[in-house]
């Protein structure tokens, strides 16, 4: 049975919101999930929550009781809100009354177990939530085998880089990590690594990303630091015929992958 909030002073109001903070989310291992397709890519992919917090007015469609049940039969307590209390807990402007609050995964490089022919997705220094996020979509799209977040400037666990990858953070396996200790995992691998860089010559179209491939990029701001631009076998550069010198990080991600999906596909040809 569910239990009923009408109150923001409730506790398990407050403990819920307090995760909106990094120094909360790190202190007690927990994460805060919104959103209908976040809450049910999450419990596919094996996140058991242990509180959700709901609000029927707020519902959307006619599939929420289900994730509900679903939850509650893995052990979460249902808690039902007043559209006040639920709309306090939203991050969202239109919020769709589901908030779940789960135990945060965490990988290891030696977690992760690529095929013999891998693509890897390499953000680093990466600093807004909603770049990271959206490059796991990406990653999503293209069937990575891995994404890597190499000397993260952003919590990968922040609400914001969740909703941004609209649940694509759990149906990726995804690991935060240093850069050396990521480039020695790609070299013990034999993973070719490409870093993309306005400053390169080659454009990316001419890089044969069949093989073991790792696609790395850098912060919004610096892109990638020296260490990566010496450790890359290719340096590669989307070509800009406009007056900008660059894309947003996110977009540039994007490109490369399924640059790398295009020429793997079957049948597919390089000239």
């Amino acid at each position: 049975m569910a239990i009923r909030i009408t109150s923001p002073r409730n506790e398990r109001v407050k403990a819920a919101l307090a995760l909106t903070d990094r120094r909360d989310r790190d202190r007690t291992g927990r994460m805060l999930i919104e959103g209908y397709r976040e809450n049910l890519r999450a419990l596919d992919h094996g996140v058991r929550p242990v509180e959700f917090f709901f609000c029927r007015d707020l519902f959307l469609g006619t599939n929420e009781d289900a994730l509900l049940a679903r939850a509650a039969s893995l052990g979460a307590d249902l808690l039902d809100c007043s559209e006040q209390v639920f709309r306090r807990l939203s991050y969202r402007d239109r919020p769709d009354g589901l908030i779940s609050v789960a135990p945060i995964l965490r990988r290891r490089l030696e977690d992760l177990s690529p095929g013999p022919v891998p693509l890897v997705l390499v953000m680093e220094g990466i600093e807004k939530p909603g770049n990271l996020g959206t490059m796991l979509r990406s990653a999503d799209a293209a069937g990575v085998d891995a994404v890597i977040v190499a000397d993260g400037r952003t919590d990968l666990w922040n609400p914001n880089a969740i909703r941004a990858s609209v649940g694509a953070i759990f149906t990726v396996p995804v690991v935060e990590a240093t850069s050396r200790d990521t480039i020695a995992w790609l070299r013990a691998r034999s993973v070719r690594i490409f870093a993309a860089t306005p400053a390169a010559a080659r454009p990316y179209f001419e890089c044969d990303m069949r093989g073991p491939t790792a696609i790395v990029v850098g912060s919004e701001q610096y892109g990638l630091t020296a260490a990566w631009l010496e450790a890359a076998d290719e340096r590669v550069v989307i070509p800009m015929r406009g007056s900008c010198d660059s894309l947003n990080v996110s977009a540039a991600a994007t490109i490369l992958l399924h640059d790398a999906v295009r020429q793997r596909w079957p049948g597919a040809c390089r000239s």
